[in-house]
């Protein structure tokens, strides 16, 4: 079983329409605050980051913020956290994040959600880590993106074992819990013309 002490999460600078999101946002950081998980993200006060940010701390968790020195300057920053890392490019805040993390978390965002958790399960598909990744599938948020990666699949572009890699539910609680028993299996990314 796996033994984390920092979570990576993921999310919007937008809290989005709906007050569910922010509603989970807030649920995730008191859980992480319970289960004495440190909290790794963009470094925020806004949006779903903020939301995320401001529960773990209430609850008397850690959080550490890494922020591009871009966005400290458009004063986006979150000025009360535990820690503040500020980088000089979003490449290398997320080279930190995935450094700082034992696992990776995505609730409901955008483009920057999107990009930075298939990053982190490309790396994970190469070997590059070997940190289980989760989607938070808020009332159906990453429905449409399951079926995508599972079409990906079907089409020959993914296979079945790394689809697998991408672990989803609609419950911080029982998303930790595959997160804590997730093996990643090693296998052959590439697929042969034959199996295509």
């Amino acid at each position: 079983m796996n033994s984390f002490q920092r979570i990576c999460v993921f999310c919007g600078s937008s809290a989005g329409f709906s007050g569910t999101y922010r509603d989970a946002a807030v649920e995730l950081g008191r859980f992480l605050a319970e289960q004495r998980l440190g909290l790794v993200y963009g470094g925020g006060r806004i949006g779903l980051m903020g939301v995320v940010a401001d529960a773990v701390l209430v609850h008397g968790g850690q959080v550490i913020g890494v922020i591009p020195q871009p966005m400290v300057a458009r004063e986006i920053w979150h000025s009360g956290l535990t820690e503040l890392r500020v980088v000089p490019s979003m490449h290398a805040r997320k080279s930190l994040m995935a450094e700082l993390a034992d696992a990776f978390i995505a609730l409901p965002g955008g483009f920057g959600t999107f990009e930075e958790f298939c990053e982190m399960i490309t790396w994970s598909q190469l070997g590059i880590h070997r940190k289980p990744c989760g989607l938070l599938n808020v009332a159906g948020y990453y429905d449409s993106l399951l079926k995508m990666f599972d079409h990906a699949v079907a089409e020959g572009f993914l296979k079945r074992e790394n689809r697998e890699l991408v672990l989803a539910s609609p419950s911080c609680r029982e998303l930790l819990e595959q997160m804590q028993t997730f093996e990643p299996v090693v296998v052959r990314k590439w697929i042969a013309a034959s199996e295509s």
